[in-house]
């Protein structure tokens, strides 16, 4: 197992279906804030449906095309990352986040989400990250700004809400790009 210390008391570590418990608290803490922005499918209400997602995104990173990591501060998981796809072939990705709102504005997402890009770029190779926004949410529309992501579009009418149809922005950040958005923000590696 590996861990990636965010900061001082924070983490970014697998989350595995075993944490399928921590991971229902998590989503409880959560669920007020992050469910007009999340698919309903995300938001699991029992640990039955906690542990179906995790197992979903376990399989997705042993057929290689997704994967899951929770964010842990201060010993106790307050979101994570994911990566919803992943196609080596076309070298595109799409991530995604969430986070309790007690952990917010300490930058735990966009550390955690910048480590992710950075091994979809060094390690995998990938040349395109997603990030794909409801329009309005704008905690997360300033996380795609913070990480030098451009926003491409917006899908209009995509899919269903719970107040009518929902606009989807899709941001995007090419390896070129984040090489010099990171360098930028720390230097030569």
């Amino acid at each position: 197992m590996f861990a990636a210390a965010l900061t001082e008391d924070a983490q970014l570590r697998p989350l595995n279906p075993w944490h399928a418990e921590e991971f229902l608290a998590n989503l409880d803490r959560a669920r007020q804030s992050i469910s007009p922005w999340v698919s309903p499918s995300f938001v699991a209400t029992d640990l039955g449906q906690a542990r179906h997602v995790l197992q979903r995104y376990a399989d997705r990173w042993a057929r290689d095309d997704g994967g899951i990591w929770g964010i842990w501060a201060g010993g106790r998981l307050v979101g994570g990352v994911l990566l919803v796809s992943l196609d080596a072939d076309t070298g595109v990705c799409e991530a995604g986040c969430w986070l309790e709102p007690a952990a917010e504005g300490r930058g735990l997402v966009t550390r955690a989400v910048s480590r992710l890009i950075d091994w979809v770029v060094d390690e995998r190779g990938l040349h395109r990250v997603e990030w794909r926004v409801v329009a309005g949410n704008v905690r997360s529309i300033a996380v795609a700004r913070r990480l030098g992501m451009r926003r491409d579009g917006v899908l209009r009418a995509v899919s269903p809400g719970p107040d009518g149809r929902i606009d989807l922005e899709v941001w995007s950040l090419l390896a070129p790009e984040w090489r010099t958005h990171r360098a930028s923000l720390t230097g030569p590696r």
